[in-house]
């Protein structure tokens, strides 16, 4: 178990870190809903939903982005693009005023969309939001090639100025976000040298050997094994020769070195209504703050846990989880 001393040391160093965060960034709209002025429309006799209010932050990578802010990272760099619309307006102005980022690989495109996340929340009276349908705005075209190659370029010139990368394939489609095949190229090149941390929805197969962080479904779809989730970490490690990150919701996280040295952290306790939104966003910025700290294995573990815990327990919104709030989880405070 780590002591407080140690969560000071490891923590006391992340106001020095420079991380760039590679990804599909997204515009998280909530439209808060009053139930009590909900009317029947005159022309169709369906229900209409009167919004009275209308908050908007940065999601998917940017999610990640919002945690490593939260950290007190002293450097961030965005790496992706927006529309030019007024979602994509809105994102770049919350990026651009979060603490510690730098905007110079972040870019605008013409001829893309911004990547758009609705949601409506039922704002009933002392109960947690009601999340109603999810309106989603996505590309379905493949990014453009110069746009692609921005992109890669950005990567490359970063890798020597920063303490590690987290990249974050966010689309449903291949090549129709930043994560193109010509950005794994140029992974495949720096991540001797550079700790690179990667996570994909559509899972990992074709990405060059970087650390992996994933779930137990894709673990098992990637190694094709049928064993249990730490001895397929530890089989997975060996071959690619980094540590992996495995999220197994209720049960923890499992971590597992490339010598075979792996750990499990079993969930923290946790109370009353909760949403997992986000929690897998939290363990991503806090392993990969903590391993750049030179934190070891476990220590990582017990950081990406801790957050996951304050994270869950943030109702109607994608949550960060702050030093302080983790090191009271922890029972430091």
């Amino acid at each position: 178990m780590m002591t407080s001393e140690r969560f000071q040391e490891i923590t006391g160093r992340y106001p020095a870190l420079r991380i760039a965060v590679v990804g599909d960034y997204s515009c998280d709209r909530y439209l808060e809903i009053d139930p009590a002025k909900t009317e029947t429309s005159i022309e169709t006799g369906l229900p209409v939903h009167n919004v009275t209010r209308v908050r908007a932050q940065p999601g998917a990578s940017g999610t990640v982005l919002s945690n490593l802010a939260a950290l007190g990272v002293g450097e961030l760099w965005p790496v992706g693009f927006c529309g030019c619309d007024g979602e994509g307006y809105e994102l770049y102005r919350a990026l651009e005023q979060t603490p510690g980022v730098r905007m110079k690989y972040f870019f605008e495109s013409e001829e893309q969309r911004t990547f758009t996340y609705c949601k409506p929340l039922m704002m009933h009276l002392d109960q947690p939001p009601e999340e109603l349908n999810r309106l989603d705005s996505k590309n379905w075209h493949p990014t453009p090639v110069n746009l692609q190659h921005q992109l890669a370029n950005a990567v490359r010139s970063l890798a020597d100025q920063v303490d590690a990368i987290i990249v974050l394939d966010q689309a449903d489609a291949p090549e129709t976000g930043v994560v193109a095949q010509s950005l794994l190229d140029v992974l495949a090149k720096i991540k001797d040298n550079t700790l690179i941390i990667g996570d994909s929805r559509r899972g990992l197969k074709d990405w060059p050997s970087i650390i992996y962080k994933m779930n137990a479904a894709e673990l098992a779809q990637l190694t094709d094994q049928t064993s249990e989730p730490e001895q397929a970490a530890r089989t997975l490690a060996a071959q690619t020769g980094r540590p992996v990150f495995v999220s197994l919701s209720e049960h923890g996280i499992v971590g597992a070195q490339p010598d075979g040295h792996s750990e499990n952290r079993l969930t923290l306790p946790v109370s009353g209504e909760i949403d997992i939104v986000g929690a897998g966003d939290a363990v991503m910025a806090n392993l990969t703050t903590a391993l750049a700290a030179q934190a070891d294995l476990g220590e990582a573990l017990e950081l990406a846990n801790a957050a996951a815990s304050v994270v869950v327990h943030k109702l109607g919104t994608t949550g960060t989880a702050s030093i302080s709030e983790i090191s009271g989880k922890l029972g430091f405070n």
